[in-house]
């Protein structure tokens, strides 16, 4: 764990070895998991979770400081699975590609759940925005190697903000399911992939693309 996230999680009171104590501590995660999504983050207590998990209000203490540190750890074991995709531009068929990898995407969201406590922490823990600030940033740096790549092929646009562009479609994601949780209406990842996939490739290169990886397709079949 990086020492700018030993500062903003904070010492552990204690670190399970044996197996019974781990299960214990995963207990409680588990627990303060599903109470800050049924019931939200505030209105959530240290021996709620507890007594979810089964255990005492002092086993509690001696495993997490305080709510806010459970919370924190489930965010660092989970932060993989919550940042959006990054997808690789120099692939046959883009378009296909990025369309699976946000359907993933939003099957891993939906089975989490934890994302929805986000916006009532980030507005009151200046902390938790730092850490998914940074976890934002790195997945920019990412996209954007991925165009650099790209263009180095001679496939993106020739006047291309790479820079303005790897923000943009990781906005573009972000919003896709933000918007399927605030309409109910399923997102359209195929529709969602073609427009990020238009910004980055004229057309002939698209079509090129993805004539390319029919045509792999069947003499691999």
């Amino acid at each position: 764990m990086p020492d700018h996230d030993d500062l903003m999680i904070g010492e552990f009171p204690f670190l399970p070895k044996q197996e019974r104590a781990q299960q214990k501590r995963n207990a409680l995660l588990e627990s303060g998991q599903t109470l800050f999504i049924s019931k939200g983050y505030e209105q959530t207590t240290a021996k709620e979770i507890a007594a979810h998990a089964g255990v005492a209000t002092g086993t509690f203490y001696r495993y997490f400081s305080d709510k806010r540190q459970l919370l924190m750890s489930l965010l660092e074991d989970k932060l993989d699975k919550l940042l959006p995709p990054e997808p690789n531009w120099v692939s046959c068929d883009p378009v296909s590609l990025l369309s699976s990898l946000l359907e993933a995407h939003n099957k891993r969201l939906n089975e989490l759940g934890i994302q929805r406590v986000l916006p009532e922490l980030v507005l009151k823990d200046p902390s938790v925005a730092e850490f998914l600030g940074e976890a934002r940033r790195k997945i920019h740096s990412r996209i954007l190697l991925g165009l650099k790549q790209a263009e180095e092929k001679g496939l993106t646009w020739e006047d291309l903000d790479l820079e303005t562009v790897s923000w943009a479609i990781l906005v573009i994601v972000e919003n896709g399911h933000g918007k399927e949780g605030q309409t109910g209406k399923r997102a359209d990842f195929q529709e969602i992939s073609k427009v990020i996939c238009r910004m980055v490739f004229p057309p002939d290169v698209l079509q090129q693309l993805q004539n390319a990886d029919e045509t792999n397709n069947r003499n691999n079949s």
